[in-house]
C-alpha cells in the first residue's frame, strides 16, 4: 500500500487577502496557522524543493522601438522581491540563513580540556626527543596550543615550550643564511641540517615573542597576572639556560621592562636576581655588556626613578674582581710598558737554536687553528667587553650624580666605593667634586631645618611628592667614597695633579661629630628604621636576607669614615699629632652619651688609633706632657683652631664606671696603649 505523499505547501510570510482586500483578523490567523502546522511535512517539501538558481530579472515593463530596433527595459528595483515574496519560508537573505546549518563546536568542560593539553603537549615532547629534525615541525603545534583561551592550558603549554627549547638549543649562535648561502650546492645532510637549524630559529622567535606578549599584561586581571608571571619565569629560566643564543636582547628586554616598575613584588625579585646570577656567571662579557646598556637606557628613560635594588646589581659584575686597568665615562687607560729614562726596556732574548725556532714556529700555527676552532672568547676580547662594560656603569654613576635622585644616592656612593680601585685620574676629580656638593647642600639643608621652622612644615607637606632624604647618611657615604677613591691611587699625585683639597671632607665630618652621635637612629640602618626586619619571615620580597647593600648602620659608616681619616691605608705616618689629638678628644666625649654597642664600636676604633698615634696623643691622657696652651674649644668648627693639647681625656674616669664590663675594659686598653708609647 503506498503512502500518498500531500502536495507541497508554501508559507507566505505576509497575511492573505480576501476578496474584498481587508486583512483577516490576527486571533483567525494564529488559529488557522496552528491547525494546519502539523499537516505540514517540511522535510518531505525541503527534498522536493527544486534548488536555487540564479534568475534573471523578469522585465516589467514593455519593449520600447528605438532606431536600432525594439528593445526591453529593465525591471523595476522591487519586482524582483515581490516576486520571491512567495517563497518557502520567507525570502532573501532570512531564507538564506536558514538555508545554511550552523555547526556549532561540542562543548568541552575546562577539565577535560587540561587533560587533553598535558596528553598532547607529553605525545609532542617525546616525537621531539626522539628524533627532533624530523618532528621540528611540531613547534607550531605547541604554538598554536599555547593560544588556547583556557588560563591552565596556556600556562602550561608556556612551561613546556622552556623545557622543550632548552633541550633543542645547541651551544652556538644561529646564523640567518643570506640567499646566496640559500643557492649554494651543499649536501643532503647539510641541507637537513639547515633546515632544522631555520625552523627552530622560526620557533623559537615565535615563542620569544608569545612570552613579551604575556609578560605585558601583569596589569590586567588575576587570569592575565598568572600568565605574567609563568612568562617572566620561563624568560628569566632560559635567559640563563642559553645567554648565547639568539633573540637574548629580546629575553632581556622582558625582564628590565619589569624592573622598571617602581613597585617591586614577587616577579620583580625574580627578574632582579636572574640578572645578578646573570653577571656571576658570565664569562666571557658579551651578555653583560647588553644587559648594561639596556639597564642605562631605561634608567635614563626614566629619569632616574626607580627601585634601587635596580643599580645594585652593577655590584655584581665580574669586571670587579677580573679587570685590572682604570677607566672613567669616556676612556680605557692602557697599560703602559715599564719605562727607564722615558725609554721602554727591552727584553732581553733568549738564545734558540734553528731547530727549536722552526718547532716553535709550528706550534704557534698550531695554537692559533686551534683558537679559531674554539669559540671561546680570548682575554683580549674579554678585557674589551669588561672595559665598555666599566664605561657604561661610570656613565649611570655619573648621571645620578648629577640628577641628585634622594633615593639612588646611598646606592650610587656605595657602587663608587666598590669600583674606586677601577676610576683614572681624569674621573677622579668629576666625582670629587659632585661628592663635594652633596656635603655643601646637606649642610645647607640642616641649617636651614634648624633655623626656621616654616620651611619644615613646608617640606612635610611635599613629602608625597619628593622623597626623603637622610643627609647624614649621605654625607657619610660621600666621605667614605672619596677616601675609597684614593685607596689604590698613588695619592700624592693625584692631590697634586688633579689639586684636590681632601680637607673639606675631614673638616665636615669633625664638626658634624656631636650631631651624629645625639642621632636617636644611629644603630638604625637606611632599610630597618622604616622596613621590616630583613632575616624576619613578614619581610618584604626585595627585602631578602642576603641582601647586604645599603643596610649598614649610621654607627658603622660613621666609623668607616673615621677610619678612612686616621687610619689610612697608605702614609698612615702622614697623618699631622693635631687632626690626630683633635678627633680622639671628640671621641671620647661622643662616647659618653653613645648607646652601648656604638659606644663599644667606638672605643675599639680609639684602641687602635692610641696603638698607632700613640705617641703623638699620649699628652691627652697624661697631664704631666702638656704640650698646648690656652683652653680647647670642642665647638670650633675648624680642626686647627680647635687647641686640642690644650684640653685632657677627663671623659675615660666617667667611661671606667660604666654598667657595661666591655666597655670598661676598653678604656683600660686605651690607657695602656698610651703608657707603652712613652
Amino acid at each position: 500500500m503506498s503512502r500518498t505523499i500531500p502536495a507541497a505547501k508554501r508559507r507566505r510570510l505576509s497575511p492573505p487577502e480576501d476578496d474584498g482586500g481587508a486583512v483577516q483578523p490576527a486571533q483567525n490567523k494564529k488559529a488557522s496557522y496552528l491547525a494546519n502546522a502539523a499537516k505540514w511535512d517540511l522535510e518531505q517539501d525541503y527534498e522536493q524543493r527544486p534548488r536555487k538558481q540564479k534568475k534573471q530579472k523578469e522585465a516589467a515593463k514593455l519593449p520600447v522601438r528605438t532606431t536600432e530596433g525594439w528593445q526591453t527595459q529593465p525591471a523595476a528595483d522591487g519586482a524582483q522581491e515581490e516576486e520571491d515574496s512567495d517563497s518557502f519560508l520567507g525570502s532573501g537573505s532570512e531564507a538564506e540563513e536558514e538555508e545554511e546549518p550552523v555547526v556549532e563546536e561540542p562543548k568541552v568542560s575546562p577539565k577535560q580540556q587540561i587533560l587533553e593539553a598535558k596528553e598532547e603537549v607529553a605525545r609532542i615532547a617525546t616525537l621531539v626527543n626522539e628524533d627532533p629534525e624530523e618532528h621540528i615541525g611540531a613547534l607550531k603545534t605547541l604554538a598554536a596550543l599555547a593560544a588556547s583561551k583556557n588560563t591552565t592550558v596556556r600556562k602550561l603549554t608556556l612551561v613546556a615550550q622552556t623545557a622543550i627549547f632548552k633541550d633543542l638549543i645547541p651551544g652556538y649562535r644561529i646564523r640567518p643564511l643570506s640567499e646566496e648561502n640559500m643557492t649554494d650546492k651543499v649536501s643532503k645532510e647539510v641541507r637537513k641540517l639547515r633546515a632544522f637549524e631555520q625552523k627552530l630559529v622560526a620557533g623559537y622567535q615565535a615563542y620569544v615573542q608569545d612570552l613579551a606578549k604575556a609578560a605585558k599584561r601583569s596589569g590586567g586581571d588575576a587570569a592575565a597576572a598568572s600568565v605574567a608571571t609563568v612568562a617572566i619565569t620561563c624568560a628569566c629560566s632560559m635567559l640563563l639556560a642559553v645567554p648565547h643564543f639568539n633573540f637574548r636582547g629580546d629575553l632581556l628586554g622582558i625582564i628590565i621592562g619589569k624592573l622598571s616598575t617602581r613597585n617591586p613584588d614577587a616577579d620583580f625579585v625574580k627578574c632582579r636576581t636572574t640578572l645578578e646570577k646573570l653577571f656571576e656567571e658570565d664569562e666571557e662579557g658579551n651578555v653583560s655588556l647588553d644587559a648594561v646598556t639596556m639597564l642605562t637606557k631605561m634608567m635614563k628613560s626614566r629619569n632616574y626613578h626607580f627601585d634601587e635594588s635596580v643599580l645594585n646589581t652593577f655590584l655584581h659584575l665580574r669586571l670587579l674582581s677580573e679587570f685590572s686597568q682604570k677607566a672613567s665615562y669616556n676612556r680605557v687607560d692602557k697599560e703602559e710598558p715599564e719605562r727607564i729614562n722615558g725609554k721602554k726596556i727591552k727584553q732581553q732574548r733568549e738564545f734558540r737554536t734553528k731547530k727549536l725556532r722552526k718547532q716553535l714556529k709550528e706550534n704557534k700555527k698550531i695554537e692559533k687553528e686551534f683558537k679559531q676552532a674554539d669559540a671561546a672568547v680570548g682575554h683580549e676580547e674579554r678585557d674589551r667587553m669588561q672595559a665598555e662594560t666599566l664605561k657604561m656603569v661610570f656613565v649611570a654613576y655619573f648621571r645620578i650624580l648629577k640628577a641628585r635622585s634622594g633615593k639612588l644616592m646611598g646606592a650610587v656612593l656605595e657602587g663608587l666605593a666598590k669600583y674606586a680601585h677601577l676610576i683614572n685620574q681624569d674621573f677622579f676629580g668629576d666625582i670629587l667634586e659632585a661628592l663635594r656638593d652633596i656635603i655643601s647642600t646637606a649642610e645647607v639643608s640642616a641649617a636651614a631645618q634648624i633655623d626656621d621652622d616654616e620651611e619644615e612644615e613646608e617640606e612635610e607637606d611635599d613629602e608625597n611628592e619628593a622623597p626623603d632624604r637622610n643627609l647624614t647618611r649621605e654625607s657619610l657615604l660621600c666621605v667614605i667614597t672619596a677616601f675609597a677613591l684614593l685607596q689604590g691611587q698613588d695619592v700624592t699625585k693625584s692631590a697634586s695633579g688633579l689639586k684636590l683639597d681632601l680637607s673639606f671632607f675631614i673638616t665636615h665630618l669633625y664638626r658634624t661629630l656631636h650631631a651624629v652621635s645625639v642621632n636617636p637612629d644611629i644603630e638604625l640602618s637606611a632599610k630597618s628604621l622604616h622596613l621590616a626586619d630583613p632575616h624576619s619571615a613578614e619581610a618584604q620580597p626585595q627585602a631578602e636576607a642576603t641582601n647586604k647593600i645599603n643596610v649598614q648602620t649610621t654607627i658603622v659608616l660613621l666609623i668607616r669614615s673615621l677610619s678612612s681619616i686616621l687610619l689610612p691605608a697608605t702614609a698612615i705616618r702622614a697623618v699631622p699629632p693635631n687632626r690626630v689629638a683633635a678627633f680622639c678628644k671628640q671621641l671620647m666625649t661622643i662616647s659618653l652619651q653613645l648607646p652601648e654597642k656604638s659606644c663599644t664600636a667606638m672605643l675599639g676604633l680609639l684602641t687602635q688609633v692610641t696603638k698607632a698615634h700613640g705617641r703623638k696623643v699620649n699628652a691627652l691622657w697624661i697631664t704631666e706632657e702638656r704640650r698646648g696652651d690656652g683652653v680647647f674649644d670642642a665647638l670650633k668648627p675648624e680642626i686647627e683652631g680647635s687647641n686640642p693639647f690644650a684640653g685632657t681625656v677627663w671623659e675615660g674616669e666617667i667611661l671606667r664606671m660604666h654598667f657595661s664590663p666591655t666597655i670598661r675594659e676598653a678604656v683600660v686598653g686605651i690607657e695602656k696603649n698610651v703608657m707603652e708609647s712613652r
